[in-house]
């Protein structure tokens, strides 16, 4: 699933995150950036749908963690852009959140420095000019 895509608009932004959904398995931590507005919740709304649960996924840009079961375990998405630090991010439970069973997808994870987990995967989404690019890598 390594590779740079190119996104003509939100629909193609959410298919290639339920496909990406449909090879991810737990436990594995997943780092998004990108800047506002660029998609990063509509490619987590695919995620969970490749994952096996056709909910309603909502931004957690105000209630920091939004939590969904799928069939391939629990998922926890975070927006840590509201985050002043390390130390806000303790106070989430972060590191209760990554077991065996858990897919964590971590929005703006530089603002939590350090307590922020080594990503299993990373993805980035960018503006063009004309619709959107988004990179997904293994580190």
């Amino acid at each position: 699933m390594e590779g740079d895509y190119l996104l003509q608009d939100a629909r193609e932004t959410q298919a290639l995150g339920q496909s990406f959904g449909t090879e991810l398995t737990a436990p594995a931590v997943i780092h998004l950036r990108g800047d506002l507005g660029v998609g990063k919740t509509t490619f987590i709304q695919g995620v969970v749908r490749g994952l096996g649960a056709d909910v309603a996924v909502l931004s957690p840009t105000y209630t920091l963690v939004e939590e969904y079961s799928t069939e391939k375990g629990q998922v926890h998405h975070l927006d840590l852009y509201r985050i002043a630090g390390p130390e806000e991010v303790e106070g989430l439970g972060l590191r209760d959140r990554c077991g065996p069973d858990d897919i964590v997808l971590i929005e703006w994870p530089d603002r939590g420095g350090h307590a922020v987990p080594k990503p299993t995967w990373k993805v980035a989404l960018e503006y063009l000019e004309r619709g959107r690019s988004a990179s997904i890598v293994k580190p």
